[in-house]
């Protein structure tokens, strides 16, 4: 049974997709026929994750909050593929630690790397996508934008919050480009970290708090970017999707 490719053709940078839900959303994306850029901090991630794939990825390392490392992911990405249709600002880092004991220093790396990196890779690839009339954007929130962070610091809670003005803000500026600007909210995602590092009776608690019972598969995450990438979501901009499960509502 063939596998729909509604990105068939298209290029698709996802930053931070060397592990976690960015390597989930880079595999989901290829899966559905797009050729995918991986950007990570981590080299070695950023090149698995694209070898994994296979040959239509490439791997493009570098700090997503450093505008030289940008610049060189993007022009890796062109050269290799001619252009980037689709944007996923997916990097980002948690840390836990009450405002109380937050050095300065921690509060400036998070909002760089969660939320500078939002300007610094949309800014380098929207000059192509405005050129040629079509463009997607998809910037990777969290339930904590709705919520507050509960464990998490509250540099992370505000770049949560801040990346859904971000992408709202840039929808209606490129609203007449063909470029649309969407935002994912996950909700408590089962990736390998929180396997590792959530206490098992602690998930069970948290499942308790999920209306639907269970945390998110990374893939369902894929899916619902891809959703926002694809053609069927051409009259969706400035939009919130809320992959959680119901754990906002609950």
């Amino acid at each position: 049974m063939s596998v729909p490719q509604p990105l068939a053709g298209r290029v698709a940078l996802v930053t931070g997709g060397g592990n976690g839900i960015g390597a989930a959303i880079a595999g989901t994306l290829a899966a559905r026929g797009a050729n995918v850029v991986v950007n990570d901090i981590d080299a070695d991630r950023a090149h698995r994750k694209a070898a994994e794939i296979g040959p239509r990825a490439i791997a493009a390392p570098g700090d997503a909050s450093s505008s030289a490392d940008v610049s060189a992911a993007v022009a890796l990405a062109l050269s290799a593929f001619g252009r980037i249709d689709i944007l996923v600002n997916n990097a980002g880092m948690d840390q836990a630690v009450s405002i109380l004991d937050l050095e300065e220093a921690n509060w400036d790396r998070l909002i760089a790397v969660n939320l500078k990196s939002a300007f610094l890779f949309s800014k380098a690839v929207l000059p192509g996508m405005i050129e040629r009339g079509h463009g997607r954007i998809i910037c990777t929130s969290s339930v904590v934008a709705h919520r507050g962070a509960m464990n998490g610091g509250i540099h992370y809670g505000t770049t949560k919050g801040g990346m859904l003005g971000f992408a709202r803000t840039l929808a209606r500026q490129m609203a007449k480009t063909g470029v649309t600007v969407n935002a994912i909210a996950p909700g408590v995602v089962d990736t390998d970290l929180i396997r590792t590092h959530m206490k098992p009776e602690v998930r069970e608690m948290v499942e308790a708090e999920i209306p639907l019972g269970r945390l998110a598969d990374p893939a369902e995450i894929g899916g619902a970017v891809a959703f926002l990438a694809s053609d069927d979501a051409s009259y969706i901009t400035g939009a919130t999707l809320d992959v959680n499960g119901g754990f906002w509502i609950g």
